[in-house]
């Protein structure tokens, strides 16, 4: 299957690598760019992508914005959304994943995360790496104990674990071999851990653990 990217920059350099580096895969195709965020959403709306790349600042509309438009909360058919963005941007970056961005990251990140992100998110995943989403959740969402949403049932202490070790950049299968139970295992609690917590990813599961205390 084709993954079809949205790619929105207002530079165009990036867009131009951006899109050489994906066009070069045999597994993605760029179907649409655009300089702004008023032209990235009305493309993604007309387009429907897998997966939008946006930047966070630009013109008209910027990707924090765009963002909620095409996959915030409330939105009834969201579509998957990957920022890119630099670790200097950060507290824009947090706004992102807290208005329904399922992953992110920085634009010297290289070619092969970049593609890691966009297959990640392609599949319904959120990519998750320890250099850059611990760092930024970190230092972007300090406790805040008693600030944030309560899950619809106590997680398990096996469930906190699973949390933690994500809110910490851990993929499944690592989860998987600290604990010592199966892949299969992981996900079930990351399956119960979404429902209570109200997550629609393992993104906002993160920054749930690190807003909560659960993680420091």
């Amino acid at each position: 299957m084709t993954i079809r990217v949205l790619i929105a920059d207002d530079q165009q350099l990036v867009r131009t690598g951006f899109q050489m580096i994906l066009d070069a895969q045999q597994d993605m195709e760029v179907v649409a760019t655009a300089a702004n965020g008023a032209e990235a959403v009305e493309q993604a709306r007309r387009l429907r992508p897998d997966v939008c790349l946006l930047d966070i600042r630009m013109p008209r509309l910027d990707g924090l914005e765009a963002t909620r438009i095409l996959a915030g909360p409330g939105v009834p058919d969201p579509l998957r959304v990957v920022i890119v963005t630099t670790f200097d941007l950060d507290e824009y970056v947090y706004g992102a994943l807290r208005a329904g961005a399922t992953g992110f990251l920085l634009k010297d990140s290289g070619p092969a995360l970049l593609i890691e992100a966009i297959r990640a998110a392609a599949a319904g995943d959120a990519l998750v790496s320890p250099s850059v989403t611990v760092r930024l959740l970190e230092h972007l969402a300090p406790p805040r104990v008693g600030a944030t949403r309560s899950p619809s049932e106590p997680l398990t202490e096996r469930e906190l674990d699973v949390v933690r070790r994500v809110a910490r950049g851990r993929t499944n299968q690592e989860v998987a071999a600290e604990l010592f139970v199966s892949l299969s295992t992981v996900k079930t609690h990351l399956g119960s851990i979404q429902v209570k917590l109200g997550a629609r990813n393992r993104v906002e599961i993160a920054a749930w653990a690190w807003e909560s205390g659960v993680v420091s």
